[in-house]
């Protein structure tokens, strides 16, 4: 067979497959089935560097500086085809500019894919996706991703590279801030609400856009917490821990997927054709098109597997990227790679075949200029759903004595800088959204007396005037996200002198906690009878707060990451396995614990508190074929309506390998009156409780424990079911979502 009819068979496979399946088990979109003859016929007629543009995408200006390289230069090389997408561009009019030049006075006229980081807003700024995950609430997650879509593809962009869904056990790791915690379950369930949000089953719709899930995979496991390192998995984390987000986001129609900068057990993620190609697109049957991170094709030379850039290019190629972001390793040097092995050009053509069929699919070719309205991009921003979102996402993780609500009349004193700190508030990764928008907790507490707290002193004389003292305290938004990996995630700075000062004042304190991860706090908080953790919330930050703080609103959030007391615990988990020697509090017990610290978190997963109680009743199991149906009564006996999030865990106990000690397989947020009584039913089907062996996913017969409660260290209710047979399932065990019904 000679190239050319080599390069034929390629594109009718290219074509068959866009007209098959292009997202696996999402239903591939009506008007990508219409254009897929289109498709075909364009890449039957595009030379090889008009193919390697459009599986170039670059940077059209900078994060602090949009558009700013959109000069004549670059609308040249539009016009020459050397280009398929930009990112750090925003801006219904420039943007409508910039494809104008692309769809009008180029060869082929191909529309550009406009994309942007849009991680929690883009105008109206809501809580970092940590604290949403915190609220224990898809749905409310579903439309923070919603708004947010909705203002981006206003400001003309068709693609925003959320969610991350990347499972982190280790708060040294800035980037937890961008993601649901450390468990798979809840980050399945994160996962598919965001890309729900943004997508709504058909990205060309109006307020919708294209998903991005990232980093595949293992990002969140990478050695030490250090951003970019090494993952070194065992197959059966891989495939139990760190996947099942992934796999619920194809799930849920997600039309795209990043991989991850690091590598796992010594290959990069970037030239992971196993996994990549393997896992992603052939065992889950996954069409869409994947991404690269920033410059990281390029980067395969420092990790070790590539001599030069050709070699790169191909590598990535190989492995099942299709287009490259911002290195341009594949528009300078893929065609030479091509030239010295003829056979990369049916997967060139398989690559640019999904980039036309997301172009498609987000509708460019019928109306390229679809996205982008000047009027709805300066409406107001979303003021109320933003601080409803911020109210729901706080936790509360302390409250002595009663210390909260405060009561009327109450004279409080605010301490602390971060309490002024707007920058702050609306977190990392803020898209357009302005520190001037946001409402700090100073602004919203005027009645306050506040001092920033760099003098200790000067601060302890305000709070020893006061009845109660609200301290802030944490770390800035600069101190979390990308790169920004700490050794040490204790109070950074003179914050602990300032906590220091202010006990002393033997007044009773209302710790306040803003920051983009799980801190390591047992010293700072001792003695500190209330501790609210608030995150970074948005624009509505502070009157969000400071609903919590007066008791207007009853805190229902959550912990999806454990607090460590110190450190040197991380990384740590709630799903541990108990290995032979349990850790043990009695120091004369050789057990699996440190000797300087108090065994376990200071706060674990799960655990979030209220201002009432609930108590539950006891659990009633009944089988239903492949499944079983765990009910369980949940009372409000407290005197006023607040919510309660009702957590579902399993244990296999005796299997023929070791089992974590329990693992979250359901949830549900359960509004009550004061005195009202609901039943909850989760439908556990036996496929979630499959463990991953031999390369399959294996359902073993025997008994089975489940507890309900609070918190992972807070169950109030235990049962057991048998499974008589064995079986296998078909889908990673935690992204199977349970059916949780209420009456």
């Amino acid at each position: 067979m000679n190239s050319t009819q080599l390069h034929r068979r390629d594109v009718m496979k290219a074509g068959a497959l866009l007209a098959a399946s292009a997202w696996g088990p999402v239903a591939i979109a009506k008007s990508t089935r219409d254009h897929s003859a289109r498709i075909r016929d364009l890449i039957g007629r595009m030379t090889l560097p008009e193919k390697i543009g459009q599986m170039n995408q670059i940077a059209g200006g900078r994060q602090k500086a949009l558009n700013s390289r959109l000069d004549e230069g670059m609308m040249n090389r539009v016009r020459r085809g050397e280009m398929g997408s930009f990112l750090h561009v925003a801006g219904a009019e420039p943007l409508r500019k910039l494809q104008k030049v692309a769809v009008e006075e180029s060869r082929l006229g191909i529309p550009l894919l406009f994309a942007m980081d849009v991680i929690h807003g883009y105008r109206t700024i809501l809580p970092v996706p940590l604290a949403l995950a915190a609220s224990w609430d898809p749905a409310m997650m579903e439309q923070a991703a919603a708004l947010a879509a909705e203002e981006a593809r206003a400001a003309g962009l068709h693609w925003t590279f959320t969610p991350m869904v990347d499972v982190a056990r280790d708060a040294r790791w800035g980037r937890v801030v961008e993601g649901a915690g450390e468990d798979a379950y809840l980050g399945s369930r994160m996962a598919e609400a965001q890309v729900r949000g943004i997508e709504g089953g058909d990205p060309s719709a109006p307020g919708r856009m294209l998903s991005c899930t990232k980093h595949f995979v293992g990002y969140g496991a990478v050695a030490g917490g250090r951003d970019y390192d090494s993952a070194d998995l065992t197959d059966r984390a891989l495939h139990e821990v760190y996947l099942p987000p992934f796999h619920a986001a194809i799930r849920a129609g997600t039309g795209s997927f990043m991989t991850a900068f690091n590598d796992v057990a010594g290959v990069p993620m970037t030239a992971h054709e196993d996994l990549v190609r393997g896992q992603l697109r052939g065992r889950w049957g996954y069409q869409g098109l994947i991404v690269s991170d920033w410059n990281a094709i390029r980067e395969l030379m420092n990790h070790g597997v590539v001599a030069t850039p050709a070699e790169a290019a191909a590598l990535a190629l190989r492995a099942g990227v299709d287009m490259d972001m911002a290195s341009g390793t594949y528009i300078e040097h893929l065609a030479a790679a091509v030239a010295a092995d003829a056979t990369l050009l049916p997967l060139v053509d398989e690559a640019v075949g999904r980039i036309l069929a997301v172009k498609a699919r987000l509708g460019l070719f019928d109306d390229p200029y679809g996205f982008g309205d000047a009027r709805r991009a300066a409406a107001p921003l979303a003021r109320t759903k933003a601080r409803e979102m911020a109210t729901r996402s706080i936790v509360l993780l302390r409250n002595e004595g009663a210390v909260l609500p405060l009561k009327p009349g109450t004279k409080v004193a605010l301490i602390g800088a971060l309490a002024d700190d707007a920058s702050s508030a609306i977190g990392s990764w803020r898209a357009r959204g302005r520190p001037e928008d946001a409402v700090t907790l100073r602004t919203a507490l005027p009645q306050a007396s506040y001092d920033p707290g760099t003098d200790p002193a000067a601060a302890a004389r305000i709070a020893g005037a006061a009845d109660v003292v609200l301290l802030a305290i944490g770390e800035d938004f600069d101190l979390s996200g990308e790169a920004r990996s700490r050794s040490d995630i204790t109070l950074p700075g003179k914050q602990q002198a300032l906590v220091d000062a202010i006990r002393a004042t033997g007044k009773p304190i209302v710790a306040i906690l803003m920051n983009g991860r799980p801190l390591a706090l047992e010293k700072a908080l001792a003695g500190i009878p209330a501790v609210l953790e608030t995150w970074f919330l948005g624009i509505e930050s502070g009157p969000a707060i400071a609903e919590i703080l007066t008791g207007k609103t009853s805190p229902a959030g959550r912990l999806p990451m454990g607090m460590p007391r110190v450190t040197g615990q991380l990384p740590m988990t709630y799903a541990h396995v108990p290995s032979g020697r349990p850790a043990n509090p009695d120091l004369a017990i050789d057990s699996a614990r440190y000797r300087d610290v108090d065994v376990g978190p200071l706060f674990p997963f799960g655990h979030g508190l209220s201002y009432s109680r609930f108590d539950y009743g006891a659990l009633a199991i009944e089988q239903r074929g492949d499944a079983a149906v765990v009910s369980v009564a949940v009372t409000n006996a407290g005197e006023r309506s607040a919510e309660e999030v009702v957590q579902l865990y399993v244990r296999d106990p005796v299997a023929s390998v070791a089992r974590p000690v329990r693992e979250l397989r359901g949830f549900h947020r359960l509004s009550l009156r004061a005195g009202e009584q609901r039943t909850l039913r989760f439908t556990l089907t036996h496929a979630q409780l499959a463990l991953w062996k031999a390369g399959k996913w294996v359902i073993e017969p025997g008994v089975f424990e489940v507890m309900v409660g609070s918190s992972s260290a807070d169950i109030r209710a235990r049962g057991r079911f048998a499974i008589a047979e064995g079986g296998e399932g078909t889908a990673p065990a935690a992204a199977i979502a349970t059916v949780v019904s209420v009456s």
